[in-house]
């Protein structure tokens, strides 16, 4: 239905460098993928994914956890991640290429920016949801306070971590295409960009869409993973 939707208008509008047919924009794609632009530019766009993504887990997680256990900690950074969580890590472009330069570490910082915020609150929140009884029933076994923690709380934050890397995952995926726009050499932005000052808008769409069934996979991937990780919690739908 949206493909005859789309066919029909874009006969209505009668400007193929507006709004190219679908069949046009289908005949693109498999051009652009024997070619193998499509697939060298998702895979640079994936890998920098992977880098900033993972670098704000390994911040993100052991902070978020910090801030959920000590109260100290949360007074003092708190305030500092809520400043900093309304600005949009595409505002920082601007100012990240007059520090970083176009190449791969700008897409890493934006990456890092975006998908930071919600793991790091979403681990706090699932730290200061931990049953207390869990808590002191290990504090009674005579557990440590780095047992209760890699035994106790990391396990009954799980889920919640999941789900604040889920969404990270999906700002992080946002920010990088933003970055590649303007400050990057390769991946799917700066393929778009490219086609847009050629006007290819047929090659456009396809960056688009790629854009989105890959964002798609991603996302059911690691709903996939999080029910295979943690299948006790009733949070994660078993038809995810």
């Amino acid at each position: 239905m949206f493909a005859i939707f789309w066919h029909f208008t874009a006969i209505y509008v009668g400007k193929p460098n507006t709004l190219p047919l679908p069949s046009e924009v289908t005949r693109q794609a498999f051009e652009i993928i024997q070619t193998g632009e499509l697939l060298s530019n998702a895979a640079s766009t994936l890998r920098r994914l992977l880098v900033g993504f993972l670098l704000a887990c390994i911040v993100g997680i052991p902070l978020g956890l910090l801030i959920g256990i000590n109260r100290s900690m949360e007074t003092f950074v708190t305030p500092v991640i809520e400043m900093l969580r309304p600005i949009s890590g595409i505002a920082w472009i601007p100012l990240g290429l007059y520090i970083f330069g176009i190449g791969e570490s700008l897409p890493h910082f934006i990456i890092f920016y975006g998908a930071f915020f919600p793991i790091v609150i979403n681990t706090a929140g699932a730290v200061k949801q931990v049953d207390p009884r869990l808590i002191n029933a290990a504090r009674t076994l005579g557990a440590s306070k780095a047992m209760i923690i890699r035994e106790v709380v990391f396990p009954a934050a799980l889920p919640m971590i999941f789900v604040g890397a889920r969404i990270g995952l999906g700002v992080g995926w946002m920010a990088v295409i933003a970055s590649e726009l303007v400050g990057s050499p390769s991946g799917l932005g700066y393929m778009i960009e490219w086609n847009r000052t050629m006007l290819m808008s047929s090659r456009v769409l396809v960056g688009v869409f790629a854009i989105g069934f890959i964002g798609f996979l991603m996302d059911w991937g690691i709903r996939r993973f999080a029910l295979f990780a943690t299948p006790w919690w009733t949070g994660w739908s078993r038809n995810a």
